[in-house]
């Protein structure tokens, strides 16, 4: 069977095998999420133009094409060894990144149970999306599966590992998107539950971009090829740390330097100004790139 899809892949360039591939992936995701909901989710986007669940799923889509660019990366390379030719080990490469991108969309469905109970745990997120057509609570949950396959995406790049290391660096990344969640919220001078359930949207794009952020740190921290747990351990944690800090100065400095003559907070909970959640947003997301690429 392995050299009969070899010989099919022979026929196409290699650069359409992933994008089929992709394609493919999106959909199954779709299929996936189509069967988990407890309603349409066409109905909603297309008959009710509910925007709260378009953003939910746009997140969702992002984070399910993030992880697999994830499991795409070591095949890339190696294959770009080999030339242009297609061999056996480059057939099961596209089997492994199908089989990642699989598991990948499994633990993003888990993870919005996680959401829903350790992070916004005060309300009701599918009652929120759903009948409230609550954009922030979409925002946020954007902000959460982006997070999450930014890090799927880390724990299953690179070469040295296997499904023990990968599962085990997703496990102490979702901690670290967890006491981060807790952190923000402690770090805030208002209620991150209640704004968020009273359709505060500007609350929840800040948070969710937030997310992001802290996804992209947790990104670093597990990217890359797998050279033992004590540097690999060491790595995580170093860059965990070093993103709290990170992400709290700089929502510090948009008061100071950005945006000097509001209140960055006062204009997320009593003003609910989308624009300065942007603001906040694009800031942590670019000092969190600037992390990634220089460190």
């Amino acid at each position: 069977m392995i050299d009969a899809f070899v010989d099919t892949l022979e026929t196409i360039p290699r650069g359409l095998v992933f994008v089929g591939l992709g394609l493919i992936i999106l959909v199954i995701a779709k299929f996936a999420r189509d069967i988990i909901t407890p309603y349409r989710i066409d109905d909603e986007v297309i008959s009710k133009k509910n925007l709260a669940v378009a953003v939910r799923l746009s997140g969702y889509f992002v984070g399910v094409i993030l992880i697999f660019l994830g499991a795409l990366y070591t095949p890339f390379t190696t294959v770009a060894e080999e030339g242009l030719g297609f061999d056996q080990d480059y057939a099961e490469d596209v089997l492994r990144v199908f089989l990642y991108s699989l598991a990948g969309i499994a633990a993003l469905n888990l993870v919005r149970i996680l959401m829903n109970r350790v992070i916004l745990y005060k309300f009701d997120i599918e009652k929120e999306v759903v009948e409230g057509q609550n954009v922030g609570s979409g925002a946020a949950e954007f902000g959460m599966y982006v997070a999450t396959g930014l890090l799927i995406a880390g724990a299953v790049a690179g070469q040295g590992g296997g499904p023990d290391t990968a599962a085990a660096f997703f496990g102490m990344g979702l901690v670290l998107l967890v006491v981060f969640a807790l952190f923000y919220q402690l770090t805030t001078p208002y209620d991150l539950h209640s704004e968020i359930e009273g359709n505060n949207t500007a609350v929840g794009i800040a948070f969710g971009g937030n997310l992001i952020g802290i996804g992209l740190v947790t990104f670093k921290a597990v990217f890359g090829d797998f050279d033992g747990w004590n540097s690999g351990i060491a790595s995580f944690i170093t860059f965990g740390v070093v993103g709290f800090a990170l992400l709290y100065a700089m929502r510090l400095l948009i008061d100071k330097l950005l945006l000097p003559t509001v209140s960055t907070s006062r204009a997320l909970s009593v003003e609910r100004n989308m624009g300065v959640a942007f603001i906040e947003s694009a800031v942590v997301i670019s000092a969190a790139l600037i992390l990634f690429l220089a460190i």
